[in-house]
């Protein structure tokens, strides 16, 4: 299982994986897909003679994958791991060597700030037809597990369309909404965006938690926080105060319009620790709090308390004066930057993430910080930066609801936008991506005969409902062609084999010359 500290600055990992189907790491191959799979997200543009890094070069030139595991909704498992040996280990697989490319290919680095096609060699590639790419996906697009099916492939280097299937028909995202949120509130906060918890003095003796919206709060950082209240509160000369806590950043309601999603999700509060679940250390769908707000108050009463500070009575929700919160506060604590809390959204497919993103967005767009608002900051977003949003229609930014709704042509001109050199604000939104085979929500697919030439070179975003399963990302084509591609499925038939056959369109996508 994985846990993280953003207040650590950390990510912790334990094993469990397969000894099945060991990769050879004394071929080139091997080492080079591991490598491309575990490579830090900021680290991406080191040199290297593998195959699997010179493929992945337009994909993910300008910042890497991040190697995280998923935990959530999508019931898709990922990395496991073991907190007390604290090395990254990837599930062993085969991984066939193409023959398309020679051994000596070499990762080009990336620009500075560049994007996925300008970085790689995708421009200079042979450019794709339309024909080849419909008689390489083939028999695969007919098969009937599919159900209702939409489709959309785009080269990145021109925008031209070279396959598309009902892509301007609305379907059921799942998570693959999840792109759309990421764009959104990387556009309106900006990659380097922190959220802040807040300990600020309303009157002698009284205090106020502020709330700030940070998903990735954890009993560490909550006890870093108390650390430096009760610092602060000594060198006043105060021992003794009543605490109040104030989660008016976000309106109500805070329980998600998505239907039967169990424990797939907490309330959306502006106060929450470890996304609030009564085990931290879970790593699935988990039991959460009834109020992770309250609950979050009263621990860090508890945590003074230890401190020597005396808390009279319980926490008490309240909102703090305006004047209290623009004043300088006793003591606070920042997440991470946005582009990292992103890349772990999509990486994990992390719901509670992306409705605290969803709100954030909608704050940021001055509109109220619901579920609604976030869905309405999000689709305010996009039109700004362009995107011809068609019918989409969302009622949540995670995906968790069936009633959402967005074409394949739109979640494939997101990714080409987040890999824009006009807009490398938002190249988080790729750089998240999870890998083929090797890590979050992707980390056991692509496991099929049909689909293994994917394993490491396909960074999609998955989706996955009971009905619905999508998959929406981008790949190389076998002459480093740079294609973004979306294939919706809905009302299909078998989740396990709808799923498959989502892989296998991907792999020959990535295996196609498509001349």
């Amino acid at each position: 299982m994985r846990r993280q500290s953003f207040a650590a600055n950390s990510v912790s990992y334990g094993k469990g994986c397969s000894g099945k189907g060991q990769v050879r790491m004394g071929s080139w191959w091997g080492a080079a897909a591991r490598g491309y799979a575990l490579a830090p997200t900021r680290t991406v543009a080191v040199v290297s003679g593998a195959l699997g890094l010179a493929l992945a070069a337009g994909g993910i030139a300008a910042a890497g994958p991040w190697a995280g595991g998923q935990r959530v909704a999508e019931h898709d498992r990922g990395l496991r791991a073991d907190r007390s040996a604290g090395a990254v280990m990837v599930r062993p697989r085969p991984v066939p060597a193409p023959s398309w490319v020679a051994p000596p290919a070499v990762l080009k680095p990336a620009a500075a700030g560049g994007s996925t096609a300008a970085a790689g060699s995708s421009g200079d590639a042979a450019a794709p037809t339309a024909g080849g790419l419909t008689a390489a996906l083939g028999s695969a697009l007919s098969d009937p597990v599919l159900g209702q099916f939409t489709a959309s492939v785009v080269d990145a280097a021109t925008g031209r369309t070279l396959y598309a299937s009902g892509q301007d028909t609305p379907l059921a995202p799942a998570s693959t909404n999840k792109i759309a949120t990421s764009v959104a509130a990387l556009s309106l906060l900006g990659p380097e965006h922190r959220f802040t918890t807040r300990v600020v003095s309303t009157a002698p003796g009284r205090i106020v938690l502020v709330g700030g919206g940070d998903p990735t709060l954890s009993a560490a950082g909550l006890a870093a926080l108390a650390d430096r209240t009760a610092a602060a509160l000594k060198a006043s000369g105060t021992g003794t105060v009543r605490l109040g806590y104030d989660i008016s950043l976000f309106g109500g309601p805070a329980q998600t319009p998505a239907a039967n999603v169990g424990d797939n999700i907490a309330l959306v509060q502006a106060l929450t620790v470890d996304e609030g679940r009564l085990d931290p250390h879970s790593t699935e769908d988990a039991p959460r709090y009834g109020d992770p707000a309250a609950t979050a108050a009263a621990g860090f009463a508890a945590l003074l308390g230890k401190r020597g500070i005396t808390v009279q009575g319980s926490a008490a929700r309240t909102t703090a004066p305006a004047a209290a919160k623009a004043a300088a506060p006793l003591a606070q604590l920042q997440s991470q930057p946005l582009s990292e809390i992103v890349e772990r959204m999509l990486t994990e497919s992390d719901n509670d993430y992306a409705e605290d993103l969803g709100h954030q967005t909608a704050v940021a767009a001055g509109l109220p910080a619901t579920f609604a608002g976030g869905a309405a900051a999000v689709m305010r977003t996009l039109t700004r930066l362009g995107v011809p949003l068609g019918r989409t229609h969302l009622v949540d930014s995670s995906g968790l609801s069936s009633a959402d709704g967005i074409p394949a042509a739109v979640l494939t001109r997101l990714l080409l936008l987040a890999s824009s050199p006009a807009h490398p604000e938002l190249r988080a939104a790729v750089s998240g991506l999870p890998v083929a085979g090797y890590t979050g929500t992707l980390a056991d697919r692509f496991s099929s005969d049909s689909s293994s030439t994917g394993l490491g070179l396909v960074r999609a975003k998955t989706g996955s409902l009971s009905t619905v399963n999508t998959l929406a990302g981008l790949v190389l084509d076998r002459d480093g062609r740079l294609l973004a591609f979306s294939f919706m499925s809905n009302a299909g038939g078998d989740v396990t084999a709808a799923r498959d056959a989502l892989d296998r369109l991907a792999a020959r996508v990535a295996v196609c010359g498509c001349r």
